[in-house]
């Protein structure tokens, strides 16, 4: 059943240039549609997700690596427990939809 709850995401790290957000779900969670104002890479850890963008759907698992594009509109779904680590310029914001 799936739930509003929304991962868990926080600061890992911040460099002169770049930050790294650590990501942390379970099954069931959904981060709203969203965009970044620069482009963002995501690193999956551990676990399964499901990511929605206008062009289609991706399965990220263990070891996938993924560059989601600056102020393009998604929403991730928590598939099983999920660990993955965002990085991105330290002045790109994550803005709600």
């Amino acid at each position: 059943m799936a739930t509003t709850n929304m991962p868990q995401l926080h600061t890992l790290i911040e460099g002169e240039t770049y930050k790294a957000i650590l990501l942390n779900g379970i099954p069931g969670m959904v981060i709203p549609y969203h965009h970044n104002t620069g482009e963002a890479l995501l690193m999956v850890n551990e676990g399964k997700a499901l990511l929605r963008m206008a062009d289609g759907e991706h399965t990220l698992g263990v070891g996938s690596v993924f560059i989601i594009p600056a102020n393009k509109e998604h929403t991730l779904t928590i598939l099983a427990p999920f660990k993955a680590v965002k990085v991105m310029s330290l002045d790109t914001e994550i803005h709600f939809i």
